[in-house]
């Protein structure tokens, strides 16, 4: 089970990584097409799209790294049995908020589906179509978050401390 959820995180930062390709290549094909004078309707909206799917599709993995923001400073002045009792509470907060965002993303997908939504702008994009990397990546946060949660349960989370979090500077 370990390696099919690890398996899971990896195929959405790499899918996360591939819509923020697919952003540079809209951002670089509007600005050549302002140069060149020509135009290729729909770049904004689309760029728009790859964005907001590059970050729902990169949130399980990040979580799972570590690289959230967590702010730490309470945790650190309680003893081990009051943090354990307050990182379950705030796993299990996160399960519900999180499997509520991923239970309305993907009703919104599955609304815009049924009804033909499509965007208002001059691409005309079906709506379901970006908005299932939404869905999709709000249940994958909901099962990383649900796997934080047993890990933590059972006393096999690895809890970032310190700066190990800070990979980023």
């Amino acid at each position: 089970m370990r390696k099919t959820l690890d398996s899971l995180y990896t195929a959405s930062i790499w899918i996360a990584a591939i819509f923020m390709i697919l952003l540079l290549v809209m951002v670089l094909l509007s600005i050549l097409g302002r140069q060149l004078h020509f135009h290729v309707r729909g770049t904004d909206a689309y760029a728009g799209y790859m964005m907001a799917g590059a970050g729902f599709f990169a949130l399980a993995h990040t979580l799972k790294r570590g690289e959230h923001i967590r702010v730490t400073l309470l945790l650190q002045a309680m003893s081990p049995k009051p943090r354990r009792a307050l990182e379950i509470f705030s796993l299990a907060s996160a399960v519900l908020l999180s499997g509520l965002l991923a239970w309305f993303s993907v009703s919104l997908c599955w609304q815009s589906y049924s009804i033909h939504d499509i965007s208002t702008g001059n691409d005309a994009t079906p709506l379901w179509i970006p908005q299932l990397a939404m869905a999709i990546g709000t249940l994958v946060l909901f099962i990383a978050f649900v796997d934080e949660l047993v890990a933590e349960v059972r006393g096999t989370r690895k809890a970032v401390g310190g700066d190990e979090s800070l990979h980023n500077e």
